[in-house]
């Protein structure tokens, strides 16, 4: 079966043998481990990490021509799912604990990585995450407060996950050859995060900070709070810093007390 990459799902194999090496490295991947490997694609990265001794390895496929040709390679080897990785009930994986690794397709990478973000037993059900990101999606991941990348994104992340680049790679690595560079990151779950009762106050309160993240932060306070002179005063704020002065904890406080206000 001849295999064509599909732009409709973004797909762009990795083929560079030693880059491939070193994601699977960077897993320290042990007998006791379970992986999942989010779009495998064409079989490369799964070669290489078949060579190693592992638990259980799940690979989930969406594409049904890349799962029937994994299939016919590697069903020894690994439990396949040809299913829409956004479509997957990540609590049915909750016995074991995961290494995820993933070269996610561009346009579904942030709503996937914030998908997780989301689930209230992200530190039990992973392990680790190995992720390919677009460059630019990757630098906003791990943008620190006070950098034009940092945003919604940054502090969602921050929030219960710790994540590092590893490394950018270059276009030609891959087939078809992209437009945009990538980026490699190992992120980690945290066993203590700030707590909401609902997260979605936090994505509101840094989606109206982050709509103008040039005005200084008086605005989105006065669009969230009855009385804005009382919270600033509270989280000892600048009112005339903007949300990209703002480190990810000041965000977590002023959410909370959004959350205090709406109850």
């Amino acid at each position: 079966m001849k295999i064509f990459p599909k732009k409709s799902l973004g797909q762009n194999f990795l083929l560079n043998k030693e880059i491939i090496k070193k994601i699977v490295e960077i897993a320290e991947i042990k007998k006791d481990s379970n992986i999942i490997e989010i779009g495998p694609g064409t079989g490369n990265l799964t070669l290489e990490i078949i060579k190693r001794k592992y638990d259980e390895f799940i690979a989930i496929e969406k594409d049904k021509n890349l799962f029937l040709n994994l299939k016919k390679n590697f069903k020894s080897n690994i439990e396949l799912i040809n299913e829409d990785v956004l479509k997957i009930n990540w609590e049915s994986f909750a016995e074991k604990k995961y290494i995820v690794f993933g070269n996610l397709p561009y346009n579904i990478s942030a709503k996937l990585l914030v998908n997780w973000i989301r689930l209230n037993n992200l530190d039990k059900l992973f392990e680790k995450f190995i992720l390919m990101f677009q460059k630019e999606v990757a630098d906003r991941i791990v943008a620190k407060t006070n950098s034009n990348k940092y945003g919604r994104l940054s502090i969602l992340t921050d929030w219960k996950m710790s994540a590092k680049k590893i490394m950018d790679i270059e276009p030609e690595n891959f087939f078809p050859r992209p437009k945009v560079k990538s980026s490699l990151l190992l992120i980690e779950p945290k066993i203590k995060y700030f707590n909401f009762e609902n997260h979605k106050n936090l994505e509101k309160v840094t989606d109206i900070f982050f709509q103008n993240r040039r005005k200084m932060i008086k605005k989105p306070l006065n669009i969230l709070f009855n009385d804005s002179k009382k919270v600033i005063s509270k989280l000892n704020l600048d009112e005339k810093s903007r949300p990209q002065n703002l480190n990810p904890l000041t965000f977590f406080e002023i959410s909370k007390e959004y959350e205090n206000e709406l109850s």
